[in-house]
């Protein structure tokens, strides 16, 4: 079972571990040792909430197909019980932050000290330019 929260929990019969060989460095071991964990997780037909299936498939995040598969490749560590272990805490977070409502914006105003404040500092501006200009009967 992996846990997002205290009420949602999705069975690990719905995720599909599989492991791969590992790309990048790693000598002779490399072309032997299935250590990477390629993850796929349907939306769609999972237990999840409406609601959490709603919002991840709203999100425009590469990891999500057009079908509604999440895959996730994880080749971090070099054992497969490290990688399928970040492999599921990657999936958790997925869900987590698709699932978090961003805070209501209130629209707000200056304060009015800060609004004299800005408009005493044109006219000082204003006044000083004023003043370098040449005296009209001078000429």
């Amino acid at each position: 079972m992996l846990k997002l929260s205290n009420t949602v929990e999705i069975p690990e019969s719905e995720i599909e571990l599989t492991a791969i060989r590992a790309q990048g460095p790693g000598g002779q071991n490399v072309n032997k040792v299935a250590s990477a964990i390629h993850l796929r997780f349907d939306i769609e037909n999972s237990s999840l909430p409406d609601f959490y299936k709603e919002q991840l498939l709203k999100l425009s995040d590469q990891r999500i197909t057009k079908d509604g598969v999440i895959i996730i490749k994880a080749q971090q560590f070099r054992t497969q019980e490290k990688n399928r272990e970040d492999a599921l805490n990657r999936l958790a977070q997925l869900i987590k932050s698709a699932v978090v409502q961003p805070k209501k914006r209130k629209p707000t105003r200056p304060p009015k000290a800060s609004n004299k404040k800005r408009l005493d500092a044109k006219t000082r501006k204003g006044r000083i330019k004023n003043l370098r200009k040449p005296v009209s009967g001078d000429e």
